[in-house]
């Protein structure tokens, strides 16, 4: 075994695998439907490469030879696999041109055909993958065939772009910086040219119109970021479609509507501050909802950070059924229940469902001089008042942790963002219990700004006895005749969080978190072409007849 390998390994706190002695076929042919071929690698134990072993296929756009080369796909070949990597269309190797998301259907279901036909396939295949490649999967899930035994798709979900055009929160960080390094990832020196141009991605974000933010960071366009910052702009901006009736163009990005049809066991594991969360436990849940097998693991992890949970999962619940056998009994859903930073800061925790049942919606009033809570159902309600703000698009206010694709996500300390002017927070005074919280986050906010367009941010936050303010989780939704007095409700993303006996609850509202989303200018132009903005002043109203409020899911 490699050096790097041996690191990974003692990094993930693997136990030891049954060999380190690996055979590698290089470059294999897989044709598609229409002709075009794609590259594939084969990973093998010594020795055993007629054996007949289950096959890991994973399908990727990020090269064979890189991470995935060097880490997982030993990692599952060390433990009792035969992995498939392939190529993704138009990416290291593969014929085509690589349309991000759009080929993955067709080529995954040409991909399965030739996989089943091999010599060395005994008819069991597992698909594997994060991400993108989880993607993958779900654009295959209703139409496997028989010799595929299970899914194991990680921080992900069936409609992996819609989350960031929503029309009513326009992401921006995430699929501008993707874009950007898939673009350069078959350039020399690669991975020193992405360090390198996190502070090209910086400027670029800033520039106006973003329609010439590529041209900022990479010299020249990118066809994908194009299509990005258009989204808005030629009427599909609402990424609404969710079943039967979508369009063969929103067909190729959007499989929602093939989730509940999969044959096969699933087994889904996200992080509390990935990207994707939202659509990977509504993925689940209409999986329960189908009476599909399936189980769910969510770790204290970001996109990039489910440690060696993956592997563990392929290992325990991919080969068992891949082998006839019952995977270790478990409950359907695995929660880490945080508590602090990481997995020292809480505790796994078993539940029969998501949401899991035993947790009521309360809501947290929030009240003049910055109170959070102060209001108990039943009492007479405080009198309206409003607070203020004044948001200059100029200056945006930025993103500080939360959910983000790379560095700077997560749990961080909020002092710097709630000391800006631009950010309102609401706090309770010390929980004299603890107050433990799992489940969907929402808030409602009576909100009027000076513009007729602007976004509501809100986040919930940890206060510790120190006074250290740490982000849970967060939403952003957008406004239009935001100018009159008006109830926005804003989706926060799920959580699964224990306030301690001592601490306080807090909840900021802004109208940002740049660059993670786009910067509303407050003109109503669509992000693409927009070049003009303007501040505005904004209004949080509460009590009397605006009782704002942040609910959440409270244990009873």
């Amino acid at each position: 075994m490699n050096l790097r390998s041996h690191l990974l390994q003692r990094l993930l706190r693997l136990d030891p695998p049954p060999t380190r002695d690996l055979v590698v076929q290089r470059d294999l042919r897989v044709p598609m439907a229409d002709g075009i071929e794609l590259l594939a690698d084969r990973w093998v134990p010594r020795g055993r490469e007629d054996d007949g072993l289950p096959v890991a296929l994973i399908r990727t756009p990020y090269g064979r030879r890189g991470v995935q080369g060097g880490g997982s796909v030993r990692l599952l070949a060390e433990r009792g696999f035969q992995v498939v990597v392939q190529s993704a269309r138009g990416t290291f190797g593969s014929g085509g041109d690589f349309e991000p998301f759009r080929r993955e259907r067709a080529d995954g279901l040409s991909t399965l055909e030739w996989v089943v036909k091999q010599p060395w396939c005994a008819g069991s295949v597992v698909l594997v993958g994060a991400s993108y490649m989880g993607f993958a999967q779900w654009a295959v899930a209703d139409s496997l065939p028989p010799e595929v035994k299970a899914m194991i798709p990680m921080v992900t979900e069936s409609a992996l772009t819609q989350e960031f055009l929503r029309a009513d929160g326009f992401s921006l960080e995430t699929p501008f910086e993707w874009g950007v390094m898939v673009a350069g990832q078959e350039r020399p020196f690669a991975v020193l040219r992405q360090i390198a141009q996190a502070s090209r991605n910086r400027r670029a974000l800033a520039t106006l119109p973003l329609s010439g933010a590529d041209l900022a960071a990479l010299g020249h366009r990118s066809d994908y970021l194009q299509s990005i910052f258009a989204h808005d702009t030629d009427g599909h901006g609402s990424g609404s479609g969710s079943g039967s009736g979508v369009d063969e163009r929103d067909d190729q990005l959007d499989h929602r509507h093939r989730v509940a049809g999969v044959s096969v066991p699933v087994s889904s594991i996200g992080g509390w501050h990935d990207i994707f969360l939202p659509g990977q436990l509504r993925d689940f849940r209409a999986l329960q909802e189908a009476g599909r097998p399936a189980r769910l693991t969510v770790g204290p992890w970001g996109h990039l950070s489910p440690h060696g949970t993956p592997i563990q999962e392929a290992v325990e619940f991919g080969l068992a059924h891949a082998r006839g056998e019952a995977p270790p009994e478990r409950a359907p859903v695995r929660l880490f229940v945080m508590s602090g930073a990481g997995e020292k800061g809480g505790e796994w925790r078993d539940f029969a469902s998501w949401p899991p049942v035993g947790y009521v919606p309360r809501r947290f009033p929030l009240g003049a001089g910055g109170v959070l809570g102060g209001d108990e159902p039943g009492e007479r309600a405080a009198a309206h008042a409003h607070d203020t703000y004044r948001y200059d698009p100029a200056d945006p206010t930025p993103a500080v942790g939360g959910v983000r694709m790379g560095r700077g996500g997560g749990r961080v300390a909020n002092g710097e963002l709630e000391a800006r002017a631009d950010v309102l927070t609401y706090t309770t005074p010390e929980l004299t219990e603890d107050v433990e919280v799992v489940g969907e986050v929402g808030a409602e906010i009576w909100f009027r700004s000076g513009l007729a367009y602007a976004d509501v941010f809100v986040r919930v936050c940890d206060v510790d006895a120190r006074g250290r303010s740490y982000n849970v989780c967060d939403g952003l939704v957008s406004v239009t005749d935001a100018d009159e007095l008006r109830l926005v409700r804003v989706s926060l993303w799920p959580t699964a969080y224990r306030f301690r006996r001592g601490h306080r609850i807090r909840v900021q509202v802004s109208s940002g978190a740049f660059p993670r989303f786009a910067r509303n200018t407050g003109t109503g132009e669509p992000h693409g072409t927009a070049t003009v903005l303007l501040a505005a002043d904004q209004e949080v109203h509460h009590g009397g007849e605006c009782p704002s409020a942040v609910v959440l899911p409270v244990r009873e």
